[in-house]
């Protein structure tokens, strides 16, 4: 069973800074895609930022040049460095983790397909505010 878990969320003021790390555990197989979602009081889910297997990124504009995504596949973790957070970030961050369709062998036949599949944290709650 794969779980994905977030820490380093917290309060801080206007300007300061915050790392979040989500680590992936229970598959042997990689994710092509992980990211992180935000969730503000009364708002939907929104996508921040997206990393491939390759490091290609993606930002929302809101966010860009100020928060980092990266992510270590060696370890099934994926960061955000968010800098000069500002009270508009406060939110519930949540980590996704996508893993795509694949074929299943056993010895070296195959017997089945595992479809595409989408993984969610349980959030961390970041609170910028003076």
């Amino acid at each position: 069973q794969v779980q994905l878990v977030e820490s380093g969320g917290g309060s801080v003021q206007p300007g300061e800074s915050l790392r979040l790390s989500c680590a992936a555990s229970g598959s042997t197989f990689s994710f092509d895609i992980m990211a992180w979602y935000r969730q503000a009081p009364g708002n939907q889910r929104d996508l921040v930022a997206s990393i491939g297997s390759g490091g290609d990124t993606n930002y929302t504009d809101s966010i860009k040049g100020r928060f980092t995504v990266s992510r270590d596949n060696a370890k099934n973790t994926v960061y955000l460095e968010m800098n000069n957070l500002k009270p508009e970030d406060t939110a519930v961050y949540y980590c996704y983790a996508h893993q795509p369709a694949r074929d299943l062998f056993y010895g070296g036949r195959r017997y089945g397909s595992s479809p595409s599949t989408k993984f969610w944290g349980q959030g961390t709650q970041v609170t910028v505010s003076s």
